[in-house]
């Protein structure tokens, strides 16, 4: 397959969004978290992210709103506003056995570090493993259209995570968000082992390029 070093918006915005096909499970109580946590501890491999309602005052800050843990068929969807990030919940981040991978976990669990202490293990971050095939972009937006020519809509980024009742559409983009962190997980290191891929190395822009795409910004 063929891979770029850097991927733009205008590529991403031509290719077909991500459709999300997997089990979406909304966990409200702590009694809910303990039942989802022994069934994700079955597994090697957990894609991990967060949402946090978005301030729009100046010194205005939230809490993580949302925790979300995948597989590769199911989501759950932690609403940690409502319960806090129960003892369950932090033994999973703390288990050596079990992978969690995601995009910026280190400011994920930074935040996290707000609901309680804790000291994530085993924890892959997919920023600094795609570096190994080339892959320069840091969002997973980029990176995963890069590997599998599909759109994650962001769309919901900025909507309310603490709202009563989270929607349709902010139940798959939290879902899409985790899942995603599996599938290029698997791509990248399929890639390291065939060496299947050639790598496309986007030129940097020109001075003179620079200049004219600043001017039609204006």
């Amino acid at each position: 397959m063929i891979i770029k070093n850097k991927i733009t918006k205008e590529e991403i915005n031509e290719m077909p969004k991500v459709e999300y096909q997997g089990q979406i499970y909304i966990i409200d109580t702590p009694q809910q978290a303990d039942f989802a946590v022994r069934y994700l501890s079955q597994f090697p491999l957990l894609g991990i992210d967060t949402e946090t309602r978005p301030s729009f005052k100046k010194g205005e800050s939230h809490k993580v709103a949302l925790l979300q843990v995948a597989t590769d068929e199911r989501c759950y969807l932690f609403r940690l506003y409502k319960f806090g990030l129960t003892l369950p919940l932090i033994q999973l981040l703390e288990n050596p056995h079990i992978a969690k991978v995601g995009i910026s976990l280190k400011d994920d669990f930074l935040q996290l570090h707000k609901w309680a202490p804790f000291e994530s293990k085993n924890v892959i971050e997919l920023q600094t493993l795609v570096q190994d095939i080339g892959i320069d972009d840091k969002s997973l937006q980029k990176i995963y259209a890069n590997l599998y020519s599909c759109k994650i809509s962001k769309s919901q980024r900025l909507s309310n995570w603490e709202a009563d009742e989270l929607t349709i559409p902010q139940q798959h983009y939290a879902a899409i968000d985790a899942w995603a962190c599996i599938l290029i997980y698997r791509k990248v290191e399929e890639l390291k082992e065939t060496g299947d891929y050639e790598l496309i190395v986007v030129p940097e822009p020109t001075p003179v390029e620079e200049t004219i795409e600043e001017t039609t910004k204006l």
